[in-house]
């Protein structure tokens, strides 16, 4: 049998398999990052495991650290036991390895490194736990009330989720709170050495105007994506989550994205924080694994690979991406985990050693005949000798 005949009968086999599941909601929302009106939503409040969206979060906390002046884009993340440990997407680097806050926030937002962004934590909070409780704190100042967060990166946990609307919240947080770090996260590549790592964002010079944010993918959460574009001074963010592959979060991000674009009066749309959360919401997170993550979703994705997006809102890249180059070193000042001085860590700064005993010839009988006590008159000399 020919070999595209088999390849697309083995992908209709597998999309036709996807589609007798029980539909599974596909939460969506778009805002106006300007005025936070909605302009579409869909199962807005459906709990979801935001995968790698959490590293938004992660950034976020950064950013506040930068502007609280405890920390800046040098300061050291050092990658500790702990942080190596995680699994991939990461960066690999060996324990001690030090980072500038600059770079791992790179890496975190474009290769998804799960190690640099438990790094980030620790350089922050000290630890890995004290950072999740800053970043479920950072979570409830913001309004995101219905957001529980695990760990710094997005690896699947219990009791980690999300919405639809709250990562909105965030991001929008991001866009509108700290516009000076917005060029991080419209980067096509970094490259590491010889290495280089595109972004998974297929937005990102493909779609008019993209300019963020960040993409997500766990077996539970299916594939996320927080877009974000600006067209004629204004700027839109999209999140997209439980998509069943790239293509499909790409080209459904790009079409509510130019839908909103083409939306002129956003007169009476609702505000985000008005949004209501329905009394029949399920509680439980939607788990997305036996679709995605069954030998029927690979083959349909697999099947996917190197076709054409099915929207011509998405072009093809024809060039090769821009890189931006990361490494290690560089790092100066301190953190948490690590305090560098004239580019080398401190490991250890030693105390002073307590002040010996004066030794003194003269025994404890002679101290108390020669000390002065209070009104013992000293005689003062008529005048000072010749020198």
């Amino acid at each position: 049998m020919n070999a595209g005949i088999l390849l697309r009968l083995t992908r209709s086999a597998a999309i036709a398999f996807l589609f007798s599941f029980p539909a599974a909601a596909a939460p969506v929302i778009v805002v106006d990052a300007a005025s936070g009106r909605v302009l579409h939503s869909e199962d807005a409040f459906l709990r979801w495991s935001p995968a790698s969206l959490t590293k938004l979060m992660t950034a976020y906390v950064a950013f506040r650290e930068i502007e609280s002046g405890r920390l800046n884009l040098k300061s050291p993340v050092r990658i500790s036991t702990n942080a190596a440990h995680n699994p991939p997407s990461h960066m690999a680097y060996p324990v001690g390895t030090i980072i500038t806050l600059e770079n791992a926030l790179k890496m975190i937002i474009v290769k998804s490194a799960n190690d640099i962004a438990v790094a980030i934590g620790e350089s922050i909070a000290g630890t890995e736990e004290d950072f999740v409780i800053r970043m479920n704190q950072e979570a409830h100042f913001l309004g995101m009330t219905d957001t529980n967060f695990e760990n710094p990166n997005g690896l699947h946990a219990d009791g980690q989720y999300s919405t639809a609307r709250d990562l909105a919240i965030l991001t929008r947080a991001i866009r509108t709170q700290y516009p000076q770090y917005a060029d991080l996260f419209s980067i096509e590549a970094i490259r590491d050495g010889e290495r280089v790592y595109k972004t998974y964002n297929d937005l990102i010079g493909r779609f008019q105007g993209a300019d963020g944010m960040k993409t997500g993918y766990v077996c539970e959460s299916g594939f996320n994506l927080a877009a974000s574009a600006t067209q004629d001074g204004r700027t839109m963010i999209a999140i997209i989550l439980g998509e069943i592959g790239p293509k499909g979060r790409a080209e459904r991000a790009a079409t509510l994205l130019q839908k909103a674009f083409d939306t002129g009066d956003e007169t009476g749309l609702p505000l985000i924080t008005d949004l209501a959360k329905t009394p029949d919401t399920p509680e439980t997170p939607v788990d997305m694994r036996p679709i995605v993550c069954s030998d029927a979703g690979r083959a349909a994705r697999q099947s996917e690979r190197g076709e054409p997006f099915d929207t011509a809102l998405l072009t093809d890249l024809d060039r090769p991406p821009v890189a931006v180059a990361v490494g290690k070193g560089g790092a100066i000042g301190s953190s948490r985990s690590a305090t560098m001085v004239l580019g080398k860590m401190v490991k250890e700064v030693p105390l002073p050693a307590d002040k010996p005993e004066r030794v003194t010839l003269v025994d404890e009988d002679d101290r108390a005949r020669y000390a002065l006590e209070p009104g013992f008159d000293v005689p003062v000399p008529d005048r000072r000798p010749e020198t």
